[in-house]
């Protein structure tokens, strides 16, 4: 019978290490799915992943005040560790760690931090200034808290994966990154937390912005040229959708791709609608 109870919360390092000790003497292996909460289908599938894979899983759960702008939406991003508990029941999660910001940053904003380099300046970072160097601080916190055998991630942040995964490479850090495919809704739109702020008419023009991927795909045998006609003439016709960036990059640099191009591509794309920011993304070949 598979047990119903939200598992356990810890809030401190040392409780959290403590747990962890005990397990790895035993023998376990570890894994850590790092989240802001407010857990969707996506989260979840992330925890199954982690679970097939571990034999203790640790969902961390931390709204990380260094990777919002001063005009972004901290305050106001959702918070209820309580539903995150009971979403979580009987995925087989070990624990969640569920730390304040004042015991992960007991002297305020840290003065070391990890440097995203200059791609942390394209794309989202380009529109959300030290964004990725707060968000490789804190996970280089949480690898070096939790210190897990894997860690996963999801692909619709494929900037986010990208940075972290050669963070761990750049650092030698012991922890293998896996990575889980994008879970949409049914109207094709990519599980997000921040998808809470939509209302109803909202959520409809934000289906224009896994149709531009689509769009991109179906192009992609015709070259560069052809999957940003694609993708903007599905855009153009969303005029609540005001898009902040569309891009097609290499995945192994996530430089832009060269007009002469062949083979695997990643297709990025920022959009708001309404007051919402949203990304997606989608691996094209280009023939």
């Amino acid at each position: 019978m598979t047990d119903t109870t939200p598992p356990a919360v810890e809030t401190t390092i040392a409780g959290l290490r403590s747990r962890l000790d005990a397990a790895r003497a035993a023998g376990s292996t570890v894994a850590l799915v790092p989240t802001m909460g407010s857990l969707h289908d996506g989260h979840l599938a992330l925890v199954e992943h982690a679970r097939e894979v571990a034999d203790v899983v640790i969902v961390s759960v931390f709204v990380n005040p260094m990777q919002f702008g001063p005009a972004e939406d901290f305050d106001r991003y959702p918070r209820d560790l309580t539903a995150d508990r009971d979403a979580l029941a009987g995925h087989g999660v070990t624990a969640v760690f569920a730390p304040a910001v004042d015991e992960m940053y007991p002297s305020g904003p840290v003065q070391t931090r990890v440097s995203a380099g200059a791609v942390g300046g394209l794309y989202e970072g380009r529109s959300r200034a030290g964004h990725f160097d707060g968000v490789l601080t804190v996970v280089a916190k949480l690898l070096g808290i939790v210190q897990p055998h894997i860690a996963v991630f999801g692909e619709k942040d494929a900037q986010q994966v990208f940075l972290v995964q050669r963070m761990v490479r750049d650092l030698d850090i012991r922890t293998r990154i896996e990575v889980v495919e994008t879970v949409r809704a049914h109207d094709g739109l990519a599980l997000s937390s921040r998808n809470a702020y939509l209302d109803e008419r909202h959520r409809r023009a934000a289906r224009a912005i896994p149709q531009a991927l689509e769009a991109a795909q179906s192009a992609a045998d015709r070259g560069i040229d052809a999957i940003v006609a694609a993708a903007q003439g599905v855009l153009m016709g969303a005029s609540e959708v005001e898009l902040d960036y569309f891009a097609v990059v290499r995945p192994d640099t996530f430089q832009s791709v060269d007009d002469d191009h062949r083979g695997p591509a990643r297709a990025l794309i920022a959009a708001r609608v309404g007051t919402t920011r949203l990304i997606d993304t989608e691996l094209l070949h280009l023939g």
